[in-house]
């Protein structure tokens, strides 16, 4: 379990603004109410903005920095009683920023074990959250550093098509595929074989499920299905801006507009269409069968983005069980 922490960019140190200091001194404790063996993770960083990338890339950069940020993240993870850190870079994207990643990562292992021995706590739990793949396009991730340093990796296996982006717009796609549809099209599956073939053992690795899909609007009614043409986001009270639509949103879609449902369990993806929308998305069908990969695989577990975005009968929690 996570909470976001705000990433600074004038001091490289992690703070919590005081609107959230209540939600996350009490979020240990809410969690653990009815299974007090759930350990929470303080993760730092997040996606969809550059500053955040940057911030990292400028943290990681150089010697002091990366200590200022160590300490301010032990320091923050131990005073409301998170069990450990997850890091959140999207994306180390220079062969410099994967070096720099790695150094990171070693340092902050050895401060972890260094602040337990002093301080007589156990010691911090540490995670990433990682591209889909053992490269972010053909730059390749400091694999020893990763299997030294971290517990796991959360490795992102999802966003593989979105329907506001400029490569795949005019097609819609299953956006989080476990396998290949044709020839050319990224999958789960074949990310989570980089990462083992990289030399990562399947039992630091967890598999990304999306709990929200992605909405393309149509160029033809008659044509619904994987990679029919399209024009971009579909509208609708529930889609934002980019495409993307909650499970639970996407239900009450598909119950009040006579939608058509489809299974396809060959890519394990599911979509609907009614009209001109088309959603790709994960269902209880596609939740179920990568949960299965997971373990036929031995990776460590499975997490989703995000529980929020479940319905209100945590169907897709439930299924991954």
């Amino acid at each position: 379990m996570s909470l976001p922490a705000k990433l600074w960019l004038k001091a490289l140190t992690v703070t919590v603004t005081s609107s959230n200091s209540a939600q996350f001194s009490s979020f240990t404790q809410t969690v653990q109410q009815k299974n007090p063996s759930v350990k929470t993770l303080l993760s730092i960083g997040g996606g969809g903005n550059d500053t955040i990338a940057d911030t990292f890339a400028s943290m990681a950069s150089q010697p002091s920095r990366r200590k200022s940020f160590i300490d301010s993240s032990i320091n923050l993870a131990r005073s409301y009683n998170f069990h450990g850190i997850d890091l959140d870079w999207e994306y180390p994207d220079t062969t410099t920023h994967m070096t720099n990643f790695g150094t990171l990562l070693t340092e902050l292992r050895a401060a972890v074990a260094n602040e337990s021995q002093t301080s007589g706590n156990t010691e911090l739990l540490l995670a990433a959250a990682v591209f889909r793949s053992a490269d972010y396009y053909t730059i390749n991730y400091p694999i020893e550093s990763i299997s030294n340093s971290l517990d796991w990796i959360n490795v992102m296996a999802y966003d593989f098509y979105g329907s506001a982006w400029n490569s795949s717009r005019d097609r819609t796609g299953p956006p989080a595929p476990l396998y290949n549809a044709t020839a050319s099209q990224v999958n789960g599956d074949a990310g989570i074989t980089s990462w083992v073939e990289a030399g990562l053992g399947a039992d630091k690795i967890v598999l990304g499920l999306p709990f929200y899909g992605y909405a393309w609007r149509l160029l033809n009614a008659d044509e619904h299905g994987l990679f029919a043409p399209a024009d971009g986001p579909a509208d609708g009270p529930a889609i934002r801006t980019d495409g993307s639509i909650n499970y639970k949103d996407l239900l009450d879609f598909i119950s009040q507009n006579g939608t058509q449902t489809v299974y396809n369990a060959t890519v394990v993806t599911n979509y609907c269409y009614s009209g001109t929308t088309w959603i790709g998305y994960d269902d209880t069908q596609s939740i179920s069968a990568k949960v299965s990969y997971a373990k036929q695989k031995g990776l460590l577990g499975y997490f989703s983005w995000q529980v929020s975005g479940d319905d209100n009968n945590w169907a897709l929690s439930q299924t991954g069980w």
